[in-house]
């Protein structure tokens, strides 16, 4: 939608624009663009990699699975890791313009972008990647509700020995979850808050490691292992949606493993020697290792316990019932990494659009003044009317379009699918391409536009499926009345 890309739930974003840094030369403290100096190494680098990566997409890997079957499923998965893998590497690549070692340091991707391919094609980028970002918050609000709702269905099914259906309205948790996000909004410079990072990986790792384990468990007590070889079977589904549902089932393993926006950001805080593109080729080869490990590990077992039934969200989907209290547990860390996810997602929007609009009206005070609001121990809270309306009106639009479309695993295919041809393949390969100087039709370009001309097919195929799915999920549904 970022789980997945700030890292995907836990580094901050950093402005598009340069930061003019006084040099510091001959210091032992400083680096050469007058930073100080990055201590950042393989294994640092690798654990934010891992952290950012693990997040809310692994709930969807055991219904992808399901759909391809045991022979595509873990095939799709391990080609999307080495396509994100060797994609990486050529992005890393792209940290410094022109020489690898003493070149001027690219701080983002958009910087990256702006370095290699020019103005234009920064304009592009920046608007697929604040597209991605307002999806990415529409799927964290669905989530996290799907996940409320989890919680209040364990609890009542329990009670009532699961005799009471508990039907639950998703409407007054995407609200509940709407009005954090506008108080949350108007906390100035709130990825700079360094315990989002720790709070956020711990939530996400609790709630992954307990879809694992409860997934082991399940199988443990079937005594078998559940699915076939081709997934899904026709009469389960019709040939149409079984042929749509894989085509999904290839945006939600996309979504899972997106991380590319970030890497730059992690690249800058590697230390030199030796040459930051060597350390995170490393790093980089490790954590889509561990990574794709932990996911065939959920998506496969997840797929054993379940095999056709597998759900949609592992852990809402009611494949499992008890232990109660550790679903409870689970969702309950789903919710408050999501709290936190959403706001490092949209930061880096919310800042975009205040900076255009103070530049384009300097003289407006209700853009650029800030009212001071003294609160006792605290000091001063800086309000500015600006920021306050566009950052509601920006949650409350988030909200109603998760209200009338409140499909989670529709919405992460579609985010899959919207940020992995552009973001994962098309400009790291194009950066790559220019960066590297590499003639137009030698083998190697050649090789390089067939990997992303692949990849974009994919991109349809997944975006294609999703809407197919919205379409299908749309017939049932009563916007704003359904309850589940």
């Amino acid at each position: 939608m970022v789980d997945n890309t700030a890292t995907k739930n836990q580094l901050p974003h950093h402005q598009v624009f340069d930061i003019d840094v006084i040099p510091h030369s001959g210091s032992k403290c400083y680096d050469d663009d007058g930073r100080l100096k990055r201590t950042g190494t393989v294994w640092t680098a690798s654990a934010h990699i891992i952290t950012a990566v693990i997040g809310s997409g692994v709930l969807s890997l055991a219904w992808a699975t399901a759909q391809l079957g045991w022979v595509a499923g873990p095939t799709v998965m391990f080609l999307f890791s080495f396509v994100t893998y060797y994609t990486s590497t050529l992005l890393s690549a792209c940290y410094r313009t022109g020489d690898p070692v003493n070149g001027k340091r690219n701080y983002t991707y958009m910087h990256a972008v702006r370095s290699n391919l020019g103005v234009s094609k920064v304009k592009i980028c920046g608007l697929v990647q604040y597209l991605n970002l307002f999806g990415v918050a529409i799927g964290y609000t669905i989530a996290s509700s799907i996940s409320m709702m989890a919680i209040k269905r364990s609890n009542c099914f329990h009670s009532s020995d699961d005799k009471d259906p508990c039907h639950v309205n998703s409407n007054p948790y995407m609200i509940a979850f709407g009005i954090i996000q506008i108080i949350f909004s108007q906390i100035p410079d709130f990825d700079q808050l360094w315990w989002l990072s720790i709070v956020a990986a711990v939530m996400s790792f609790t709630y992954s490691t307990i879809g694992l384990a409860l997934g082991i468990a399940k199988v443990a007590e079937n005594g078998k292992i559940s699915g076939s070889m081709t997934g899904i079977s026709i009469g389960a589904v019709t040939q149409t949606q079984k042929i749509w549902r894989s085509f999904q089932a290839l945006g939600d393993i996309a979504f899972a493993y997106s991380y590319s926006l970030i890497l730059i950001e992690i690249q800058d805080t590697v230390k030199s020697p030796p040459a930051e593109s060597k350390t995170m080729k490393k790093a980089t080869l490790v954590s889509v290792g561990v990574t794709t490990l932990f996911y065939m590990l959920c998506g496969c077992m997840g797929y054993a316990a379940f095999g056709d039934t597998s759900p949609g969200n592992l852990l809402t989907g009611f494949g499992f019932y008890n232990p109660f209290w550790l679903l409870d547990i689970a969702n309950a860390a789903i919710v408050i990494h999501l709290v936190g996810a959403y706001q490092v997602y949209c930061q880096p929007l919310f800042a975009f659009i205040e900076k255009e609009a103070a530049n384009r009206y300097p003289d407006s005070d209700f853009i650029t003044k800030d009212i001071k609001i003294p609160i006792p121990g605290y000091g001063h809270y800086k309000l500015n009317r600006f920021r306050l309306v566009w950052r509601s009106i920006f949650v409350v639009a988030t909200t109603v379009i998760s209200m009338l479309l409140p499909f989670f695993n529709d919405v992460v295919g579609l985010l899959g699918a919207l940020g992995f041809w552009p973001l994962t393949v098309y400009f790291p390969v194009e950066m790559y391409i220019a960066q590297k100087k590499i003639p137009k039709w030698s083998t190697r370009w050649l090789c390089l536009q067939i990997l992303s001309v692949a990849c974009l097919i994919i991109t349809i195929a997944a975006a294609a499926g999703s809407i197919a799915g919205v379409v299908i999920d749309l017939k049932s549904y009563k916007p704003f009345a359904t309850s589940y």
